[in-house]
């Protein structure tokens, strides 16, 4: 066997294939599916301050080659988190991340550092695609300004592995890399959904309750791929791939364009066991191409 260990700043990963935020539920909904412990890392779902109630359905509509979701971060709050999630996936054998949402960089902040206090939680993914309130409602994570004041917040309460998930509905990403990587950031993970719509021509209305929601799926792979190869190639910490994957060749591509780890995101709604597969395809094409370690391909793009 390959081996498969990668490191994500301080965080120590058993093999590179992690789940996707919002796709994977707290891991324990996967458990009757896969050994959990087989993973390099579960992401849970987006965790804020306080409650969020989500938005109206419909809010979920598939699209060729993928899906649209306008779920809008849906969760019981951190405080709910930490009184009954936590204690239920604290001794699963992997790497639990917690994905942190928030309306401003003071809300990011305190999320962050009531997660902290959390011994078996190693690492949160912060997802700065949120509206920023103060700025009438634009995400922080589309200007460098906006997601440097998140990560710069959260750095100062946050001791452990952070990782920045970065979104596409930018102009120049890289740039936006290289400020929260500036800010302290350890690793960034991209991409975040794409900006889409579908409509209903019979009744002339969205199928999304607000309108428009975003794209995953295979469709978004070929524009997470590029992103994934720009920053790579611009900022000197790990970045985590996601975007579409759903095989172990989708997978290997996003190593060789620079990616040290990867996350499966839509592709678990097809098929719950669709992480391990990947993993164990990773493995024998590892040894089917005489690579000793996953590092051995990790930006090899010519």
């Amino acid at each position: 066997m390959a081996d498969l260990r990668v490191n994500i700043g301080a965080l120590s990963l058993k093999n590179p294939v992690m789940t996707a935020s919002g796709t994977f539920g707290y891991g324990l909904e996967f458990q009757d599916f896969i050994p959990l412990d087989g993973l390099g890392g579960i992401i849970v779902k987006g965790t804020t301050l306080h409650p969020r109630q989500g938005n109206d359905y419909p809010r979920m509509a598939e699209t060729p080659q993928g899906m649209l979701n306008c779920v809008g971060l849906q969760n019981k709050g951190v405080d709910y988190f930490c009184e009954h999630i936590y204690p239920q996936i604290k001794d699963i054998d992997t790497n639990m991340i917690v994905n942190v949402s928030g309306s401003s960089p003071e809300d990011y902040a305190e999320c962050a550092a009531r997660i902290d206090a959390l011994e078996h939680i190693p690492a949160i993914e912060l997802n700065i695609s949120c509206p920023n309130v103060k700025d009438g409602g634009m995400a922080f994570g589309v200007s460098c300004a906006g997601a440097s004041s998140v990560v710069k917040a959260v750095r100062r309460r946050y001791h452990k592995t952070l990782i920045v998930k970065l979104s596409p509905n930018v102009t120049d990403i890289a740039e936006i890399a290289r400020a929260v990587e500036a800010e302290g950031a350890d690793s960034v993970s991209l991409i975040n959904t794409l900006m889409g719509m579908a409509i209903d021509v019979e009744r002339r209305r969205s199928l999304l309750s607000i309108g428009t929601g975003g794209l995953s799926g295979p469709a978004v792979k070929p524009v997470a791929l590029r992103m994934v190869w720009q920053v790579a190639r611009a900022v000197k910490i790990p970045v985590v791939g996601l975007g579409g994957i759903c095989t172990a060749r989708d997978a290997i591509e996003f190593f060789m364009a620079g990616a040290t780890a990867i996350e499966i995101g839509t592709a678990n709604f097809l098929d719950p066991a669709v992480t391990i597969k990947v993993r164990d395809g990773i493995d024998q094409w590892l040894e089917a191409h005489h690579c000793q370690s996953v590092y051995d391909i990790i930006g090899c793009l010519e």
